[in-house]
Parts: structure tokens; C-alpha cells; sequence
């Protein structure tokens, strides 16, 4: 019999799947420091951000066969380790890139239009201070014609493109790997028309230069960020950066002296250094967009992201039940 500890949840198609598989699936939380007693006694494990499956833990789980992240980080996973062990790691790379990018660009829309500072303020001060209010926010921006630099043309990154380009903004993408990515884009008409658009990636310099808006989409594990003060320092003044990948990818440090000089226009944020304890400074900073993680917190996300776990897992064990 396969026992299954999703110890930080798992949507119910997912659940569902893998229990029509004849699988024991476990969905109550165990604490961290109890894992050590309890998960030696299954056989796969599917965690999100929050668990850590560590060297020291690994050791202690000899029936271990699968780690399954739901998501697309691997950061919280001693990866080459495990591998080492015989164990098997696996992910779900494509079943929240619509989610993230569109989270991305919630906060997008947010600065550009200063959202995220109205909907603080107006619930104590918009009955007495409309007037003044509606001055203090009539210079927001269109998004038409803006350019959008994506650092990072993964999956994530091709769909923030995807809803770039539809909103006539100038796309420039940057990756470490990537020289070009073909990307579709739909048009809804009688015959749903699919465009082909190659996008050629760009210098890195010229990203930062160029872009009105930044939003990364990077596999970031720790080590020097990605966007320092060295970079900020190249971008286009009054720019906006977007972080929804990993806490530590840009430098907390820099994007406060940033947003305090005026160097940067404002930033959004889904992820933090330290979580789940942000700054202070950060929530509260009247130029940045906050969010607590969430994305790959859609129904839809979560529902692919069982699913797709589930047929992974079911593949990888057969008629081994």
C-alpha cells in the first residue's frame, strides 16, 4: 500500500485521483520538527513552501521514493541530495504560470494606478477628502506602449509576455539560458486565431535601462541577488520591479534605498526574505504593492497542480500499489 503525506495540503481532484489509485493520502499537517518520527512510514511526500525536506530529514526516511513539490520552486529541498538517495523529485513547472502571471500583473495594474495605496486610505479618509484624494491619484499610467522587461523566459515568464504583448506593451526578456522564445498569442475571433511571435532575448544592462516595468521570474536559491543595488542603480528612473518568484531575488536593502531616492516608482511584491515575518517597512511603504505568497493561490492552479502531481505519482509507481 503507497502512503502519501501531503503535509502542506493538497486540492481535493488531487486527493481524489490518487485515492481511486487505491493510495493512503494523508492531508493533516505535521509539524516540522515531528516529521523525523512520522515520515518514515510512507512512501511519498508532497509539500509546498512552507515544509522543508532537508539532508538530515532525508537520512531519516529510508521508505522514502518521491518528494513532490507543488509548485515550481525547489528551494525548500535538498534536490541533488535526495536524487543521490535513489529518491525521486518532481514539480508542477506549467500548472500555476497563468496564476503567477497574472498575479504579477495584478500588482502591475495596482502601481500604475496607485490601487494598492487607494484601497489603504479611502476606507478612513474618502468620505472627507474625495476631492484631494482624486488629485493625489490622477497621474497614474497606461501600461500601452510601456515596456516591459521580463527577467527569466520560463514558462512563467512566457505567459507574462503573452499578457504584455496584449496590452500593446514592448516586451524585452532577459535569461541566463534562453536566446529566444516563440510564444502564441490568441485572438478572439470567429476562428480563434493564433498568433506566432518570436521574442529574442536581450543584454541584461539593457533590460534595466530600458524598462518602464520589471517583474521576475527566476529559479532564485539564495547567493547574491538578482536585482542589487548595482542594478537598481542601471534602471530606468522611476521604474517599477515586480517580485513574485523568491524571496531574496531582489535585495530588501536596496529597494527601500530605491524607493526612498526615488530611483524606483514603486514595487510589487508576493515574496519576501523573511517569511512569513516581512518587514515592516516593506507592508507598509506607500509605493509598494503587497501580497502574502499567493501566487499560485488560484482555484484553478491548485486544481492542476493535484492533478498533475497525482498523474506523475500514479506513473511513476504503475501497477506497483
Amino acid at each position: 500500500m503507497i502512503r502519501i503525506l501531503a503535509n502542506d495540503g493538497l486540492h481535493a481532484d488531487g486527493k481524489s485521483l490518487l485515492e481511486e489509485a487505491n493510495y493512503v493520502v494523508q492531508v493533516e499537517k505535521v509539524p516540522q520538527e515531528k516529521l523525523p518520527k512520522v515520515l518514515p512510514e510512507y512512501d511519498v511526500i508532497i509539500v509546498r513552501s512552507a515544509t522543508k525536506v532537508r539532508r538530515e530529514l532525508i537520512d531519516q526516511c529510508p521508505n522514502l521514493k518521491i518528494i513532490a513539490r507543488a509548485g515550481v520552486g525547489l528551494d525548500n529541498i535538498d534536490v541533488e541530495y535526495a536524487r543521490e538517495k535513489g529518491i525521486t523529485v518532481m514539480n508542477t513547472p506549467a500548472a500555476s504560470s497563468q496564476a503567477v502571471a497574472e498575479l504579477a500583473f495584478g500588482h502591475i495594474f495596482a502601481l500604475a494606478r496607485f490601487l494598492h495605496h487607494s484601497n489603504r486610505v479611502m476606507p478612513e479618509q474618502g468620505r472627507n477628502q474625495f476631492k484631494n484624494l482624486k488629485k493625489q491619484y490622477a497621474t497614474g499610467i497606461q501600461l500601452r506602449n510601456k515596456t516591459l522587461g521580463i527577467i527569466g523566459v520560463g514558462r512563467i515568464g512566457q505567459e507574462s509576455a503573452r499578457l504584455g504583448l496584449a496590452l500593446g506593451m514592448q516586451v524585452m526578456p532577459v535569461d541566463l539560458v534562453v536566446d529566444e522564445v516563440d510564444i502564441g498569442i490568441s485572438v478572439f475571433q470567429s476562428n480563434n486565431v493564433q498568433l506566432g511571435v518570436t521574442l529574442e532575448t536581450q543584454f541584461m544592462d539593457d533590460v534595466l535601462a530600458k524598462s518602464d516595468f520589471i517583474t521576475l521570474h527566476v529559479p532564485y536559491s539564495g547567493g547574491r541577488p538578482i536585482l542589487a543595488a548595482e542594478e537598481i542603480a542601471k534602471m530606468k528612473k522611476g521604474a517599477f520591479v515586480i517580485n513574485t518568484s523568491r524571496g531574496g531575488a531582489i535585495d530588501e536593502d536596496a529597494l527601500l534605498e530605491g524607493l526612498n531616492s526615488g530611483q524606483l516608482g514603486g514595487a510589487g511584491l508576493d515574496v519576501f526574505e523573511d517569511e512569513p515575518h516581512p518587514r515592516q517597512e516593506l507592508l507598509d511603504h506607500p509605493k509598494v504593492s503587497v501580497s502574502p505568497h499567493i501566487g499560485a493561490s488560484t482555484v484553478e492552479a491548485q486544481a492542476n497542480i493535484g492533478l498533475e502531481l497525482a498523474d506523475k505519482i500514479i506513473a511513476f509507481f504503475g501497477d506497483d500499489k
